[in-house]
């Protein structure tokens, strides 16, 4: 019960980190314009290379070493503050390396000056240290509240079109402000070490192993707006963000089981139970399934009203760019699984760091002729295509650990439901009137489509669904 009360908080503060931004995107898209916010987007795709450097794999190492030293104090206390230490030296290498980049790179340079802030903020980020002792209650509360002050700021402050740096300073500033809020509760709770016993640079090896793949994953993620800003303009980054924006949302919900899990399956790991591991595994793997083939469809089918809808009639191009993106949820949730999940926490660093590297070059190579030939849908389907190739890179990597049979078995009935919905949905969405009453009914039809669907296959979740919430109420 421990896991999926984590995976609610988790999947609570995921959400809100992004419904924050979408619920004041369709006020902002209006108020910036789609130059601003194509600003905005080009210039945090750029500072999130440094932000690269001073992060270090430290989100999944760190929280994977205090989930197996967690049952001792002392050692979790120690493991926190080395780990901690080579964060704060590394930021401060970035942010040096960062100050030598602008006095060659001086293009949008206040707004790079402005974007920094969220440099600073890495330094102050312990929130890995949360994930590895399975307690998402602090910062999904704390971080929630600052996220919900920032929204409060951006209606109150954000005007015209000259507010954009304004705009970029207090989403900076409320990232900063959400990890001080946890300092507190550490420097309490967690025991007193001497530093003569800190070793911090035992860490440093493991974190590059993992700060590799963290490179490969950026490069999908901030390369395309990079590239986009570069090639075509400014304007078909925040196209290509506001996109991303949505999928993410949609994300959030199918991958905060990754960041529930890993701590889990680290500690089962660390005490020699693989049995338990690889049913963890294969429970983990058709419950993200059965929501991120849904996901997926669902998104796909009003994606190209929702975009104008939501934020306004000049961002026409988001619609058929979310249409083509709407494939990497099925794609990132399953990788999610295999990698985070299960090549993480057995400490396979190489298999998941090749995996996402592969990703990484098969992005690189697609992206300049599919950029220069079809402009922001070439990225989009360069993402894909690169989502795709890491999800089978870990499939093959994991074929002698795992059994395909029982981990796809039920797989082919979310995938019927969810075209099933699709159909119909994409044709109410296309052919009814265009409007947010029309777009409730349709996700409703859709939502009952689907579990109707998987009651006339059987799906084996609707049986594990009804366990769990009949072992909650036999709690209560």
């Amino acid at each position: 019960m421990k896991v999926i009360k984590n995976y609610l908080y988790n999947i609570g503060y995921q959400v809100l980190a992004i419904i924050v931004p979408l619920i004041t995107s369709a006020y902002v898209a209006r108020v910036l314009s789609p130059k601003g916010v194509g600003i905005n987007a080009f210039t945090n795709s750029i500072i999130n290379y440094f932000i690269l450097i001073a992060t270090m794999g430290i989100g999944y190492y760190g929280n994977r070493q205090i989930a197996y030293v967690r049952e001792d104090r002392r050692k979790m206390s120690q493991t926190f503050w080395e780990i901690q230490i080579v964060k704060t030296l590394m930021t401060l290498l970035s942010f040096i390396v960062f100050e030598i980049f602008l006095i060659f790179y001086t293009r949008q340079s206040n707004y790079m000056w402005a974007q920094s802030i969220n440099l600073v903020a890495v330094a102050f980020d312990i929130s890995w240290f949360y994930e590895g002792i399975e307690d998402f209650k602090v910062t999904v509360l704390k971080n929630s509240f600052v996220k919900i002050l920032s929204m409060g700021a951006i209606f109150i402050f954000i005007k015209n079109p000259s507010d954009l740096m304004l705009y970029i300073i207090v989403l900076a500033l409320s990232t900063l402000f959400g990890n001080l809020t946890l300092w507190p509760n550490i420097i309490k709770d967690l025991p007193k070490v001497s530093p003569n016993i800190l070793n911090p640079w035992r860490h440093f090896l493991p974190m590059a192993e993992l700060f590799i793949p963290q490179i490969a994953t950026q490069v999908y993620v901030q390369l395309n707006k990079t590239m986009l800003g570069g090639m075509v303009n400014e304007t078909a980054s925040g196209y290509y963000q506001y996109s991303d924006n949505l999928v993410k949302l949609i994300l959030a919900l199918v991958t905060a089981t990754g960041t529930v899990m890993l701590p889990h399956v680290a500690n089962a790991v660390a005490k020699g139970n693989m049995e338990k591991v690889n049913n963890m595994l294969y429970k983990s793997f058709d419950f993200v399934s059965a929501i991120a083939y849904p996901m997926m469809f669902g998104l796909a089918s009003v994606s190209l009203t929702l975009a104008v809808k939501y934020y306004g009639s000049g961002y026409g191009p988001v619609g058929p760019a979310m249409l083509i993106e709407s494939i990497v949820i099925l794609m990132i949730a399953w990788s999610n699984v295999i990698g985070v999940q299960y090549l993480l926490p057995l400490k396979k660093n190489k298999e998941f760091t090749a995996s996402v590297t592969f990703g990484a070059i098969i992005n690189i190579i697609l992206n300049i002729p599919l950029i220069h030939r079809w402009g922001l849908y070439g990225a989009m389907w360069s993402t894909v295509i690169s989502e795709i190739s890491v999800t089978l890179y870990q499939f093959i990597a994991v074929r002698k650990l795992l059994s395909f049979k029982i981990l796809l078995k039920e797989t082919w009935k979310y995938f019927v439901a969810g075209l099933v919905m699709f159909i119909p949905v994409f044709w109410m969405n296309t052919h009814l009137k265009n409007s947010w009453l029309m777009l409730g009914v349709e996700v409703v039809c859709g939502i009952l489509i689907y579990v109707v669907m998987l009651l006339i296959l059987r799906a084996a979740i609707l049986k594990d669904g009804k366990n769990i919430v009949m072992s909650v109420v036999r709690r209560k």
